[in-house]
């Protein structure tokens, strides 16, 4: 319904428009009544630019643009030279490159102001040189002014554009913005909608390993498996209410003293199998004693989506190097691959719902990343290139440990 409004509007200024120029050609026209060249010219143009705009709404290519913008140029030409006497078609050509700002396309726009800067500057040098004032005598006797003021229509015409072009683009981030809140509505009313359906099976696999566990008859070694796989459980736990707090935020936890070195360890060594899967060897290095006020299972979570990320991004026999330090009041941990790398316009997605370079990833473990960055006011950044890896910093505030 909108889009038939938007084009019921451009028909009837369009129209409007046509009938300006058709009341161009018959009225008080003195080249009528002769029919020679240059009103066949000043009709075929008429004829031409008319049929261009009221084609463009249903052939909206880029080719299309720039030929109006051509034959809407060529028209206001061929009107200052076909009717020398009228002194206003001047300053329509001063004010042709307006006439791009209707298709919202900076490169048209562009296109069109140095076009027509140079048809200025071959005019004034045909007035200058041959004409002499003969037919254009209120431009060649104020040459100077009248450049200046041409000077002066093309920035105001650039500021115009500026102005535009300022506001669609930050009417473009905010459509945007809407897009992103959508998605992560439908992302929430997704997670709250299967988050009763996978704990129940994960309640009941918790509770009978924590029935396993007690059992006398399972080994020492057994018994660890088992406690490791309740402690992952607990993770999945986590994770699930991490999807439900997408459509319902939790209120602020309480933090407690996170050894960053004791799980920065724990972590490395639960993804140390899964990168031998592909030969990847994870390296760490902590050169200081390093603690963090947030969630110890968060952190954790952190870390794994990370680190795994860096695994799967990296070729065979590659390394990921891990490394965690104290700069002045913060805690900075580097994970460092030699994979692919990404653009900068892979970067500035990354965090965004539904969004993931992996083929069968869904963009919400690092939109969960970034949630858990900022819950504890840290900051997350990624330094990459094509086909030179990746450096993801990670920033926490320090604090400082007391043993008891």
């Amino acid at each position: 319904m909108k889009e038939i409004n938007i084009n019921k509007i451009y028909y009837v200024v369009v129209l409007c428009a046509i009938a300006v120029m058709i009341m161009g050609l018959f009225i008080n026209n003195v080249r009528m009544d002769e029919f020679e060249l240059d009103y066949v010219v000043h009709i075929i143009l008429v004829v031409t630019l008319s049929m261009c705009l009221l084609l463009f709404p249903k052939v909206r290519t880029d080719s299309l643009r720039i030929t109006i913008t051509i034959v809407a140029s060529v028209y206001f030409y061929a009107l200052f030279f076909l009717y020398p006497e009228t002194s206003s078609n001047f300053i329509l050509l001063c004010f042709i490159p307006a006439f791009s700002i209707l298709f919202f396309d900076s490169k048209l726009f562009y296109f069109s102001l140095s076009l027509n800067c140079a048809g200025i500057i071959l005019l004034f040098g045909y007035i200058m040189i041959f004409d002499q004032g003969q037919q254009y005598p209120y431009i060649e006797e104020d040459l100077i002014g009248n450049v200046i003021n041409f000077i002066a229509s093309q920035i105001i015409v650039y500021f115009i554009f500026y102005l535009t072009n300022r506001r669609m683009i930050k009417q473009q981030l905010y459509y945007e913005q809407i897009q992103q809140s959508e998605r992560l509505k439908t992302t929430g009313q997704l997670a709250a909608a299967v988050a009763h359906e996978i704990r129940n099976p994960l309640t009941v696999v918790k509770g009978f390993l924590q029935f396993f566990q007690q059992d006398t008859s399972f080994s020492a070694d057994r018994k660890g498996h088992i406690a490791l796989m309740i402690d992952e459980l607990n993770t999945a736990e986590q994770v699930i209410s991490q999807f439900l707090s997408v459509a319902k935020p939790e209120k602020e936890k309480a933090t407690e003293k996170v050894d960053v070195k004791h799980v920065l360890q724990s972590v490395t060594d639960l993804l140390h199998s899964y990168g031998l899967l592909n030969d990847n060897q994870i390296q760490l290095k902590i050169t200081d004693e390093c603690y963090i006020a947030a969630s110890n299972i968060e952190f954790k979570q952190l870390l794994i989506n990370i680190i795994k990320n860096a695994i799967e991004a990296s070729k065979t026999g590659d390394l990921v190097f891990v490394t965690a330090s104290r700069e002045n009041d913060k805690v900075v941990i580097n994970v460092i691959d030699q994979g692919q790398g990404m653009s900068e316009e892979e970067i500035a997605s990354l965090g965004t719902p539904f969004y993931s370079l992996k083929s069968k990833g869904t963009g919400l473990g690092m939109m969960i990343c970034f949630n858990i960055v900022k819950k504890y006011k840290g900051r997350i950044d990624f330094q990459s290139s094509k086909g030179h890896g990746t450096t993801v910093t990670i920033r926490f505030p320090s604090i400082e440990y007391k043993s008891n």
